[in-house]
């Protein structure tokens, strides 16, 4: 929907072949606002479209980056022939470190299924910040499938996507492209979603469908129109998920959403007591008067009993096991985020074994678990591959509907035999129409959504700071043109 006014410089007061008076818009409030939209829909799918074409591409390769990793890694990820029985972890994690004995293993994931390596993860000298060493090492055999250099969960290939699709592999500089792009994604969508509803047409059932009697523009709009009306939940969604991850715009929806309650919560693994959902960050700074944090533990059961312990406690599926720093236990969490979501977490006391702490999905705050739906969905985690598919699906949509955009302007441009042009948006004084309580109360919600998405606002300033220099350069020609009397 990015494009839908790119060039509707025609009002519906000017009947064309492809503009017949069946499209001309209602009469009343919606006559005032529906100029306003067109202009805004025309600034963003002219200064926009680009970030979000950039945007959805990188995002459509990194929605096949998860089966792209299962063949390219199938060595690592996949033991050579399934054994009858597994090894104790301890003996696969003693064959990690002799792998790599540089290494300081910080966490295990013990193998999730028959044919599934263990991944032994690492902190190891070398490596660029924010990256782990993974060795994956076969269960039954103890031997060491590969190692690789891993971000999170994600190995090289989806870690390199990811960034693409985050940064454009350009560091905090590349985030404010795709903060701009999640900050106007929803805007574009709405904004066009209204558009297309509010057209007059001749038949409802083309409000869902193209119209493939129609020819030129015209059979390009309905296309651009009927898809975007399918794709806009969708739109909407990936641009509110995004925008969670944001620099700006996500520090005031983390601000707000601690100040509703909604805070993620995270098990308590401190030795000698804490509460369930206090943050695992917590005790990291020392200030006055505080006492040192007690030594790592010299008692420990193991991690195989550990992990003994938390499968007793309910912990199953999926697991991620963090081994014991100082001052803390063993932390034990199932990283299954399928439906339906195994999220459980426990803290092992390795001294003894004695559960310390535990937090159930169940008991996240209602914001924490919407929270974590929504990025993993925007990930392509809830639903698998159908997930994935259509992610991949939104993504041909949201570039499909910028070309059609693009070519609706070159179709319709005002200079077609004398080079290329950005065309005229909409005229301009459609607000002087609107009630002043409606002008009102969309400046103020204008003024408020700009500050929360502090890039939309501020984009949205430049917009209208180059639009009334257009407006005033535009008036001076006029009164330039003007005959003298």
């Amino acid at each position: 929907m990015s494009l839908d006014a790119l060039r509707d410089v025609r009002t519906a007061d000017h009947d064309t072949p492809e503009n017949p008076p069946t499209d001309r818009p209602r009469a009343g409030a919606w006559a005032a606002l529906r100029p306003l939209l067109l202009r805004l829909h025309f600034y963003a799918g002219l200064l926009m479209a680009p970030l979000l074409f950039l945007a959805a591409a990188t995002g459509l390769l990194y929605a096949g980056s998860w089966q792209a990793e299962r063949i390219l890694y199938s060595d690592q990820l996949t033991v050579a022939r399934v054994g009858e029985r597994p090894l104790p972890l301890g003996t696969q994690v003693e064959a990690a470190r002799a792998a790599a004995p540089a290494g300081e293993v910080v966490s295990v994931a013990p193998a999730p299924e028959p044919e599934a390596t263990t991944r032994v993860v690492m902190e190891s000298p070398g490596l660029a910040e924010g990256e782990t060493l993974t060795v994956f090492v076969d269960p039954y055999t103890a031997g060491v499938r590969g190692q690789l250099a891993t971000s999170g969960d994600a190995l090289p290939l989806r870690a390199w996507l990811s960034g693409l699709h985050s940064d454009l592999r350009l560091g905090e500089f590349g985030r404010i492209y795709s903060e701009l792009a999640a900050s106007w994604l929803w805007v574009v969508a709405l904004g066009g979603l209204a558009l297309w509803i509010g057209r007059r047409r001749a038949r409802r059932a083309l409000l869902l469908v193209p119209d493939r009697k129609a020819s030129g523009r015209r059979r390009t709009l309905s296309w651009h129109g009927a898809v975007g009306l399918w794709a806009a939940a969708g739109l909407v969604a990936l641009s509110a998920t995004g925008l969670t991850w944001s620099t700006y715009a996500g520090e005031h929806i983390g601000q707000l959403q601690d100040r509703l309650g909604g805070a993620t919560p995270s098990v308590s693994a401190a030795l000698g007591g804490g509460a369930a959902g206090s943050d695992e960050h917590a005790g990291h700074v020392m200030t006055d008067g505080m006492e040192m944090p007690p030594p790592a533990p010299t008692a420990d059961i193991g991690i195989d009993r550990a992990v003994a312990a938390a499968r007793a406690a309910g912990v199953t599926e999926d697991l991620q096991v963090t081994l014991p720093a100082r001052g803390k236990g063993y932390v034990v969490k199932e990283k299954d985020k399928q439906v339906p979501v195994h999220l459980d977490s426990v803290a092992v006391d390795p001294a003894d074994g004695r559960i310390m702490d535990e937090l159930r999905f169940a008991d996240y705050p209602l914001l924490a678990r919407l929270t974590r739906f929504g990025i993993d969905l925007h990930m392509g985690l809830t639903f698998g591959p159908a997930n994935q598919l259509a992610l991949a699906a939104l993504a041909l949509a949201l570039m499909s509907l910028i070309v059609w955009g693009y070519r609706m302007w070159w179709l319709r441009r005002p200079t077609k035999g004398r080079g290329l042009s950005a065309g005229r948006a909409v005229p301009r004084g459609a607000w002087r129409r609107l009630p002043v309580a409606v002008v009102l109360a969309l400046a103020a919600a204008t003024a408020l959504v700009g500050w929360f998405v502090p890039l939309l606002g501020i984009s949205l300033l430049a917009f209208l700071a180059v639009d009334v220099l257009l407006g005033l350069a535009a008036g001076r020609r006029a009164r330039g043109a003007a005959p003298v009397t």
